[in-house]
């Protein structure tokens, strides 16, 4: 398969029952590269809600989506990733709730996240060599959302605004929603994702993701923390 960026997720475990929910929730399976039938949860329309984060699949960025640099292929960025994740620990959180982002839905770690941004900074700084200048026209685009100064720069120097200091940990649960439609959908994922969600939350490993042509996101490799 073709691939035509390249990203490093927190990928939830294959198999653990919250991953299933999520990924149905969502509609598509990075594992697998399939399409999945959303649940029915009590008369939402679970597609609409999902059609933004569908395609990225259930995960959170550690590393934004990147187009390879220039001399770099596929097989020295694996290697990059796999010397990365030999270096890092596995993290341990209390758990993950579900919370507000403007209007948006997602998991947000419980407890002390320093370890965990930590993480996310390697990620960053360390395989940044693999990641081509951002077009233009994507500078512009991030531009008009409106960034801090420290956004700004962040966009400039790793391509990306809310990397390093700027980072917050979030699964996606949702497109930006309408506020009237946020309880009920609050409601739902507190009635069906929440009592699966894990205690202690682990992050074991690091998942090297490629986007397709259509720009849906596949898994390539998991990457185990042994550091």
């Amino acid at each position: 398969m073709t691939f035509t960026r390249y990203a490093i997720y927190f990928a939830p475990p294959q198999g653990a029952e919250w991953s299933r929910f999520g990924a149905s929730w969502l509609g598509w399976d990075m594992e697998t590269g399939e399409a999945l039938p959303h649940p029915e949860v009590n008369g939402l329309d679970v597609a609409a809600i999902t059609a933004t984060p569908r395609k990225y699949g259930l995960h959170a960025t550690m590393k934004p989506p990147m187009r390879l640099a220039k001399g770099c292929s596929l097989a020295d960025l694996e290697a990059a990733c796999a010397t990365l994740a030999a270096t890092q620990a596995p993290v341990t959180l209390d758990g993950l709730q579900l919370a507000r982002l403007g209007r948006f839905l997602a998991l947000r770690a419980l407890g002390d996240e320093s370890a965990l941004n930590a993480l996310a900074a390697a990620c960053v700084r360390d395989l940044d060599a693999f990641r081509a200048p951002a077009p233009e026209a994507e500078l512009a685009r991030r531009r008009a959302n409106g960034l801090s100064p420290e956004q700004d720069q962040n966009l400039v120097t790793w391509g990306y605004p809310y990397v390093l200091d700027q980072f917050r940990f979030h699964i996606t649960l949702s497109g930006k929603l309408p506020k009237p439609e946020l309880p009920s959908v609050e409601a739902a994922l507190q009635a069906h994702l929440i009592p699966l969600l894990p205690t202690p939350f682990v992050i074991k490993d690091l998942a090297l993701m490629g986007e397709d042509t259509e720009g849906r996101f596949h898994l390539i490799h998991r990457y185990a923390l042994t550091g």
